[in-house]
C-alpha cells in the first residue's frame, strides 16, 4: 500500500517589499531651512541582522529545492548545510536533508533527519506526518501511528486527513483492523477522494472477505489517481474472488502494459485470504 507523499512545507522566501524594509530615502537636492525653523534628521533604515539571516535561509532552501528536483542532490546539500550554519534549528533544513538521504537510498540516516524535524516542531503537523510516513514505509508501522497521531492533532494542521489516512493504512499493516477501519473511514470523510485511504480500505474489505465493498472501494481509489501495480493486482484479487475472471484478466492485461518491468502478473495474483 502506498503512503500519502511526504509533505516539506518550506517557508515562502520574503521579498524585500514595503512591509520587510523600511527606507528613508536622502533627497538628492538638500532643502534649505528657513531661519528659525528646524530640520527634521533624515534617517536609513534597513533590514536587522535577523531579518537578513532568516532571509539567507530561506533563499538557500529554495535554491536546495530547485536543485533536488533537477537531480543534483550533491550540491542541494551545500545549500542545505550553509543554511543550517545560518539556522541550527531550521526544520526545513533538516527534512531536505532527509528527503536528500532517502534519495540517495540511505534509509537510516534519513530516517533520523525526519526524526530530529519532528523532534524540533512538536506540534507542526505535516513534519510530525512526514516521521511517520518514513517508519511506516521502513518496517516500523505500529510505531509510527504515535507519530501520526500527533499530526492530527496537532494545531493548525491543515490536512490532517492525509495523516489519518496514513495512520489508517499503517494501522492495517500493523495488523490492527479496528484501528485501521475507524482511521480510514474518518479520512474518506474528511477527503473522499483520498487514494491511501481508499486503497487501504479495499485490501481491509478484501481481507473481511467482504469483496463487493472491496469492489467499490478499488474502483474509487482507481477514479481518484494514477493506478500503480499494487492496486491493479488488489483489483484484479478482487475480481478473482467475484467470480468476475475476465475482469480479473482485465486489470492483469493492464499491469503488463502500464508497467512491463513488473513481475510475477497472474490473473488475481497469489495474495490475498
Amino acid at each position: 500500500m502506498r503512503l500519502k507523499a511526504l509533505c516539506l512545507l518550506l517557508v515562502p522566501i520574503l521579498l524585500v517589499t514595503a512591509c520587510s524594509r523600511l527606507t528613508f530615502v536622502r533627497p538628492k537636492n538638500k532643502i534649505e531651512s528657513l531661519p528659525g525653523q528646524q530640520t527634521a534628521p533624515e534617517y536609513s533604515v534597513g533590514d536587522s541582522p535577523d531579518v537578513k539571516r532568516r532571509q539567507s535561509v530561506q533563499i538557500l532552501l529554495a535554491r536546495a529545492m530547485q536543485r533536488l528536483q533537477s537531480g543534483e542532490p550533491d550540491v542541494a546539500e551545500k545549500d542545505v548545510r550553509a543554511a543550517l550554519k545560518l539556522d541550527p534549528g531550521s526544520v526545513d533544513a533538516v527534512t531536505i536533508l532527509a528527503v536528500i538521504e532517502d534519495q540517495r537510498g540511505h534509509a537510516s540516516v534519513a530516517g533520523q533527519h525526519y526524526r530530529r524535524a519532528a523532534e524540533l516542531a512538536p506540534t507542526r503537523g505535516a513534519v510530525q506526518n512526514n516521521y511517520g510516513t518514513w517508519l511506516c514505509a521502513n518496517g516500523f508501522a505500529a510505531e509510527s501511528l504515535v507519530w501520526f497521531d500527533r499530526a492530527i492533532h496537532a494545531p493548525g494542521y491543515a490536512t490532517p486527513g492525509s495523516a489519518m489516512a496514513n495512520a489508517g493504512s499503517c494501522a492495517l499493516k500493523a495488523g490492527q483492523n479496528d484501528r485501521a477501519a475507524h482511521d480510514l473511514r474518518e479520512a474518506l470523510a474528511s477527503e473522499p477522494s483520498n487514494a491511501v485511504a481508499l486503497e487501504a480500505m479495499a485490501e481491509l474489505e478484501f481481507r473481511r472477505q467482504q469483496y463487493l465493498p472491496a469492489r467499490a472501494f478499488i474502483e474509487r481509489r482507481l477514479a481518484a489517481g494514477p493506478a500503480s501495480v499494487a492496486v491493479l493486482k488488489l483489483a484484479s484479487q478482487i475480481e478473482e474472488r467475484l467470480g468476475d475472471r475476465a475482469a480479473a484478466s482485465r486489470y492483469v492485461q493492464r499491469i503488463r502494459a502500464e508497467f512491463p518491468d513488473a513481475q510475477d502478473v497472474t490473473t488475481g495474483g497469489n495474495a490475498g485470504p
